[in-house]
């Protein structure tokens, strides 16, 4: 059940029979120390006193007695309490409600962002990946960093759970968008990244210390014991400790059958109001007059349900107890850590060892020995060995003898006994000549003292004395000793003197012990725990001792007495010690000492019963025996529930709201015992819950639903059990409380980012929703239409978009400046764009919950957002319309928010949107153009200048033309224009520019090699230019750009004529290269056959061959003649070789080299081979036949190291030559000899290269 509390501050009226009476307990300390204050000033100054002075005077008498009468009201709501607690019978502490967490304060989120920064920073030892460090910066700043988490922290309602379910959050969001990985599941990954979170944010914290806080978070939200809940509702009511133990005792709250006594004289008292109401009519004023009678009928059914619930419970227990005890905690002034007594002591867990040290100085007056005689000293302790001095004679008996004993007596008896040797022959024991007994405590004299011994009756030594010195040390536990008179009512019932010890057991037990001699067990022992000793006066009828102190404790009163002022503080103080009270005694002679200074007595000094006089026992007595069923507990218990929710929201737990169970048990118990009204124990709960929300405290807004809907349907005659009664002061009530919870449930969505930060708390936002719809309902069963929730909603989510966007621009500090610089202007929209994306994704992330209770929930946050972004609209349009005209600076803008709206379904092409693109339209429309133009000219400009040096894959004006386009290209890519037809155009237009332009470069680049070639030589010094190769690698290019460049994706419908079109330069391109390739073959084969025409001039029957054959062999018998015709042939197979080097490095593609090389050899073949054909009817002429044989042999094994296919070299016109060769090559053997010099058509390795 739910733990109502209320906002009303009043003491309660209480009706005149019992009243609570003035003399309470605490009114002689509060006037006398506050009154003699006050009272001094008058008689000090002239009668006639000033009008402010007395009004002042006046003030603080009212404020005093305000004071006072609300002190009273809360001693008696304590005795109330005190009952509920000691004997409940209707309610139990529920064990289902939710464990809250500890709740974070300033400092610990400041430790938390030094931890998270530390890490950051790299200075922990935690391994991470760049992927979670990325997310640990965003959490860091997005998160951390933000005023909304310091505004939560502050309002109490933060614990760490919070902080990890939001990186959990953001986490989640971030793994998903990571790609897949073999073997590694992202579940693995966010169980890895939620570990290192935890080990961040313990940072260097002591791990031993976490058992200790999880052990008192667990105390508090459990079960608690009844003196834990004594110990709580002291805090609460501010009762002390000491007006607590004379109520407990007054009220006899450890007697059983004195409380059920005590309920049935209240139920009694009940029945006979519930009589007398109906008697005398004497009704509240109710909605309806038919409700008087069912007023009665409630009245008698409660108590008859109370008897009922008194009745249950079995005799034999004497009343309920709680099954649950915790244990005691290490700290004292908690009631968290009062737990469950200390079981009771036995006489055996006391143990005291002690240390004795007797030492024998001398022995005086020994007279009936002759001073020779040898005599000696004996010492022993009860129980334990004997020891002996060194022997001395009987004219000097000095020893100066230490005898150690131990003993576990704290009285023991202690013998020394004086000997001296016999004489006699038949004497078997030494004589005695004197004995003495001593009784040493802890606190006797340590130095050496004379004592009397007991001696013979007929000795001589009459005056026999032995000096001796007698330590007794104290061990650790014993606190302190000695003899004083006892009185108690559960131990020491008789009043006689004893010997007493405080005896430590435990670090938190203490014990009063009294032992009798030579015993080691005590012989009565009283444990000191929840005892609280003061002094006090003496106690008429007690014989013996001087001064008194007491110690106090519910059911329970010891009263003691000593005979010496100091040994009672000493006494005072080794209890108050071992007690643990917070209330330190003080002596009276101090205290008088302070009251005659006119000063104030201390606060916490209690009173006892025993020394309290006639009128304040008559207040104490007043309180006990005040009847419960004449109080107003209408205005008590308010004041209760207050003060519970005040302590509650103000401990460390994040409660939001929330009673702990003990809390929740009392108010349940009290409600029921004393009758209060369910409706208006909720309404003062609403109004205390509202107060705190208004003062921007998180509460749970399902503690406000559920207190809300009791209410209504109480209101409304719809409750569960049936139609109750309802006065006219409920209803009144509850139209308040509902039209200011209309109001504060208005402004959290209003404030709904503030509210409810980051989604904290978990689902706050949804419940909120679901209340809000509750208490727009006219009664409990009709529904509200939705549409008018929608027309709320949305009203709200209006307000909040301006001040959402009002905190941001303030967050960001901008201002509306028309004198700022555009670049200022356009970079401040940029850092606000950034933040307003930021914001709405924070939005959609954390606040996306309302779905769960309404279906348009969405609906409402997307139109949300537009209201949000039309106010960034303004700022944004202003920032543009000073930008200078043809200014790209403002693309980054658009891309920044086009990229976040086009994946938002609910944003994407919106109203903001299509003003972004209406924007943006002629700017991107007129960058293309510009671009275009651009891109031309310099395509004119390049050629014109071109100086074909090689540049990446083609020339200086190929390369830049294929990166201009390619930027242009990715640039309008890079926008993700959202709209798809303007898109398709834009893609298409790039295209058939990229495709023009194209074909500009290809006609420009082939007319430039086509002048190239027609100036190049003809003879075998032809060497194919760097230029030529740079023209071959730039149409390479452009035919690789093309597939890039011109053709469209192809998610897109490729019409015929767009298809046509791409086809045409494909082919243009094509063309080109087969154009290129044939004249670069041309130009070999015309540098061929010049080498041929050479040849020509010996062909046989020419006067040329003649002369030239006559030359040579004439020389030849004279000189070494060079082999005529070899300097042709080497010099033509250098050219094909160097041009066949400069086409292979310079040349990138490999398939077009292949290409020109086939044509290449098979054009020489096809030379070759028409050449020999023109002279099928010739011989060839010996020079002719070694030229011809080695540039064909050459030829043919260059271009196979190439990689011209073997199908290729020996095609028809090889093999013609071949032939024709092998056939002359025969001839010439068989006519001329070795005139070949070794040269053939086969092969060889022995011919020079």
């Amino acid at each position: 059940m739910l733990d109502p509390s209320s906002s009303e501050d009043s003491g309660g009226e209480i009706d005149e029979d019992t009243e609570v009476p003035k003399d309470s307990p605490k009114k002689p300390l509060t006037s006398s120390g506050q009154g003699g204050k006050h009272k001094r000033p008058p008689a000090d100054q002239p009668q006639a006193e000033s009008p402010s002075a007395g009004d002042e005077q006046k003030n603080e008498k009212e404020r005093l007695q305000k004071e006072e009468a609300e002190r009273k009201s809360k001693l008696q709501i304590y005795v109330f309490v005190l009952r509920c607690i000691a004997y409940p019978f209707n309610a139990k502490q529920p064990t289902d409600m939710a464990r809250r967490q500890q709740k974070l304060n300033k400092q610990q989120l400041q430790a938390v962002k030094d931890h998270f920064l530390a890490f950051l920073n790299g200075e922990t030892q935690i391994v991470a990946d760049e992927a979670f460090c990325n997310a640990v910066r965003s959490y860091y700043e997005g998160f951390l960093n933000s005023e909304r988490v310091s505004r939560m922290v502050q309002s109490g309602g933060c614990s760490a759970c919070d902080f990890r379910d939001v990186f959990k959050k953001n986490i989640e969001r971030r793994v998903r968008s990571l790609p897949e990985i073999d073997g590694l599941s992202k579940e693995t990954v966010l169980s890895s990244w939620i570990a290192k979170y935890d080990a961040i944010y313990r940072g260097d914290e002591d791990l031993r210390r976490q058992p200790q806080r999880m052990h008192l978070s667990a105390v508090s939200e459990l079960i608690l014991s009844k003196e834990q809940l004594y110990e709580m509702f002291q805090l609460i009511l501010g009762i002390k400790k000491f007006e607590h133990q004379l109520l407990y005792n007054a009220c006899q709250l450890d007697n059983v059958d004195e409380q059920a006594a005590q309920i049935r004289r209240e139920l009694d008292g009940r029945q006979q109001l519930a009589e007398r109401v109906a008697k005398e009519r004497k009704y509240p004023k109710f909605v309806s007059k038919d409700m008087e009678a069912m007023y009665i009928e409630e009245l008698r059914s409660s108590v008859n349900l109370l008897m009922a619930n008194l009745e249950s419970l079995p005799v034999a227990k004497g009343g309920p107890d709680f099954k649950q005890k915790l244990k005691r905690s290490t700290m004292n002034n908690s009631f968290l850590d009062m737990g469950e007594e200390t079981e009771f002591l036995s006489k055996s867990d006391v143990v005291l060892s002690f240390t004795l040290e007797i030492v024998i100085v001398e022995v005086q007056g020994l007279k009936s020995v002759a001073p020779n005689r040898i005599v000696y000293c004996t010492m022993e302790v009860e129980g334990g060995e004997k020891l002996q001095t060194d022997q001395a004679e009987a004219s000097r008996p000095q020893w100066g003898t230490q005898g150690d004993f131990m003993t576990t007596h704290p009285l023991p008896m202690i013998k020394v006994k004086l000997f001296t040797e016999s004489t006699g022959v038949l004497a078997l024991e030494d004589k005695e000549l004197g004995r003495v007994i001593l009784n040493p405590t802890t606190n006797g004299p340590k130095q050496a003292e004379l004592h009397k011994m007991v001696v013979s009756k007929n000795s001589q030594d009459s005056e026999l004395k032995i000096k001796l010195a007698v330590r007794m040390d104290k061990p650790p536990n014993m606190k302190h000793s000695g003899y004083l008179y006892a009185l108690g009512q559960r131990v020491w019932k008789r009043w006689k003197r004893r010997y007493l010890v405080l005896v430590q057991v435990s670090q938190y037990t203490f014990a009063m012990c009294s032992y009798r001699e030579r015993k080691s067990e005590p012989h009565e022992l009283m444990q000191l725990e929840g005892y609280t000793v003061d002094y006090s006066d003496p106690q008429p009828g007690l014989q013996g001792g001087r001064v008194f102190f007491s110690a106090v404790k519910e059911g329970d009163l010891v009263v003691f007495a000593s005979d010496d002022e100091q040994d009672r503080m000493l006494w005072v103080q080794a209890i108050y010690r071992a007690t643990g009270q917070s209330y330190k005694p003080v002596p009276p002679t101090q205290i008088q000492r302070q009251n005659c200074r006119g000063g104030n007595p201390q606060p916490d000094v209690p009173i006892s019963l025993l020394s309290l006089d006639r009128s304040q026992r008559q207040g104490v007595e007043d309180l006990i025996s005040a009847v419960p069923c004449r109080f107003d507990h209408a205005a008590l218990f308010p004041m209760l529930q207050k003060q519970t929710l005040q302590h509650r929201m103000n401990d460390s737990f994040s409660c939001l709201g929330w009673f702990s169970p003990g809390q929740v048990f009392v108010l349940d118990e009290y409600c029921a015992r004393y009758g209060v009204r369910g409706c208006h124990r909720h309404l003062s709960y609403l109004r205390d819950l509202m107060e705190y929300s208004e003062n921007n405290t998180l509460v749970d807004p399902t503690l406000l639903h559920y207190s809300y809907a009791f209410c209504a349907s109480h209101i409304h005659g719809n409750r569960p059990d049936g139609i109750g009664t309802v006065t006219e002061e409920e209803r009144e009530q509850f139209e308040d409380i509902r039209s200011r919870l209309l109001s504060l449930l208005d402004n959290q969505i209003i404030h709904f980012r503030y509210c409810f930060p980051f989604g904290r708390p978990d689902g706050a936002l949804k419940a909120t929703l679901s209340l809000l719809e509750r208490v727009l309902m006219k009664d409990i069963t009709t529904p509200i239409p939705p549409e008018e929730m929608k027309k709320m909603v949305k009203k709200c989510l209006e307000k909040a978009a301006l001040i959402n966007y009002s905190q941001l621009t303030q967050y960001a500090q901008i201002e509306a400046d028309a004198q700022a610089a555009p670049e200022k202007r356009l970079e401040d929209m940029m850092r606000l764009g950034e933040l307003c994306i930021e914001v709405l994704q924070q939005n959609d992330e954390h606040h996306s919950e309302g779905r769960e209770a309404f279906s348009w929930w969405p609906e409402m946050m997307a139109e949300h957002a537009e209201t949000f972004l039309s106010l960034y609209t303004v700022d944004m349009d202003g920032a543009l319309q000073v930008q200078p005209v043809d200014s790209w600076d403002s693309f980054p803008l658009f891309q920044l928010l086009n990229n976040f709206l086009r994946c938002d379904p609910h944003l994407c092409n919106g109203m903001f949107h299509k003003h972004l693109q209406d924007l943006f339209i002629p700017l991107v429309v007129r960058y293309i153009d510009l671009m275009e133009s651009s891109i031309a000219q310099s395509i004119h400009r390049g050629f014109q200048q071109e100086t074909w040096q090689s540049v990446n894959n083609g020339s200086a004006t190929s390369e830049d033309l294929f990166w201009k386009l390619d930027a242009l290209q990715m640039f309008v890519l890079d926008l993700h224009w959202p709209e798809p037809e303007f898109a398709k155009h834009l893609e298409q237009r790039l295209k058939l520019m990229a495709s023009d332009m194209m074909e500009a470069c290809v006609k420009r680049t082939k007319a430039a090699f086509d002048s190239k070639m027609q100036k190049a030589s003809k003879a075998t010094d032809f060497r194919v230019s760097l230029s030529v190769c740079t023209m071959f690698n730039m149409l390479m290019d452009a035919k690789k750009q093309c597939a890039k460049l011109c053709v469209l994706d192809s998610g897109q419908e490729i019409d015929k004529q767009w298809q046509q079109y791409h086809s045409k330069i494909d082919v243009l391109i094509d063309d080109a290269f087969k154009d290129m390739i044939s004249s670069m073959v041309t130009k070999f084969a015309g540098v061929l056959d010049g080498v041929l025409s050479k040849l020509s001039r010996y062909d046989e029957g020419t006067f040329f061959s003649s002369i030239l054959s006559f030359t040579v062999k004439a020389a030849a018998k004279y000189v070494d003649v060079p082999k005529p015709g070899m300097d042709l042939a080497d010099t033509y197979i250098t050219f094909v070789r160097q041009n066949q080097d400069i086409l292979r490095d310079r040349v990138n593609e490999e398939m077009y080299i292949e290409k020109l090389f086939d044509q290449w050899y098979t054009s020489s073949m096809k030379g070759v081979c028409a050449w020999l054909t023109d002279r099928l009817d010739l011989q060839l002429h010996m020079y002719q036949l070694k030229t011809l044989i080695k540039i064909v042999k050459k030829t043919y094994r260059d271009f196979r190291l190439q990689g011209v296919l073997d199908g290729t070299l020996n095609n028809k016109s090889y093999e013609t030559v071949y032939n024709r060769l092998t056939v002359e090559e025969a001839t010439m053997a068989v006519k001329a000899g070795d005139g070949l010099q070794g040269i053939t058509m086969r092969d060889s390795d022995e011919e020079d290269g």
